[in-house]
């Protein structure tokens, strides 16, 4: 079977999940290099399942490319976070993809406080294009959803058709649960970004981003006092 975007149909998409679901996480990446080599990234935000996914995308393909999305409006926490990782790992290759246009830019373009009066909007200039931008020099795309998250990605795949991207979205931690993957980071004592600590489950930008409190929907805290749940990466 020829692994494309172009050559693959929903039928393929069934047949492969099939032969993989009863597979662990790793097995599903050494899959997915497998077929895709170079060909494969990591678009990377450095939550916890980051570091799940990065340590063990480090097992499987010790060069392994990692993109993070350099919004320019991250917390500092993980800007901290990732230097870290590239002292642990110095053989992973990461990459920060910058927005087309810089914040000060944006503000003369769109004015001030954008995320705040249309947040789709300074989604799409700072996240949405430059992933575009990055993902059309691979073939296929890793990703850590997991089902649990929220209902929006219950029906996740470990391979799934992503027309958003025109790529193949790999999900190797579909099944784990919030509780597995932090018992794999104290286990293999993973560094992580901090603001977990501090009530946030979820990290994004940081105008744009809040803590949440217990009991909670943990993405409650993206995108607080509006409707949006999710960037756009996921739809």
């Amino acid at each position: 079977m020829i692994f494309n975007y172009n050559s693959l149909a929903k039928e393929d998409y069934e047949q492969v999940n099939k032969e993989l679901e009863r597979k662990d996480s790793l097995e599903v990446l050494k899959w997915a290099y497998e077929k895709f080599g170079d060909k494969l990234v990591y678009s990377c935000s450095f939550g916890v399942e980051g570091m799940v996914l990065i340590d063990l995308i480090s097992k499987v393909k010790k060069d392994a490319t990692i993109l993070f999305l350099d919004t320019d409006f991250h917390f500092k926490e993980t800007y901290v976070l990732i230097e870290k990782v590239k002292k642990r790992y110095p053989t992973l290759n990461i990459e920060l993809a910058k927005p087309e246009v810089t914040p000060e830019e944006q503000a003369k373009q769109h004015g001030d406080r954008l995320w705040e009066r249309d947040p789709d909007a300074c989604c799409n200039i700072r996240k949405m294009i430059p992933l575009e931008r990055e993902l059309s020099r691979y073939d296929a795309w890793i990703s850590g959803l997991r089902r649990e998250q929220s209902p929006t990605r219950a029906n996740t795949q470990f391979v799934n058709q992503d027309n958003r991207f025109k790529s193949i979205k790999i999900c190797p931690l579909i099944h784990w649960t919030e509780e597995e993957i932090w018992m794999y980071v104290k286990l293999h004592q993973l560094e992580y970004n901090e603001l977990h600590d501090r009530n946030y489950p979820s990290i994004g930008c940081e105008y744009c981003t809040k803590p949440v409190a217990e009991g909670e929907d943990p993405r409650s805290g993206r995108w607080a006092n509006s409707e949006k749940t999710e960037c756009g990466l996921h739809k």
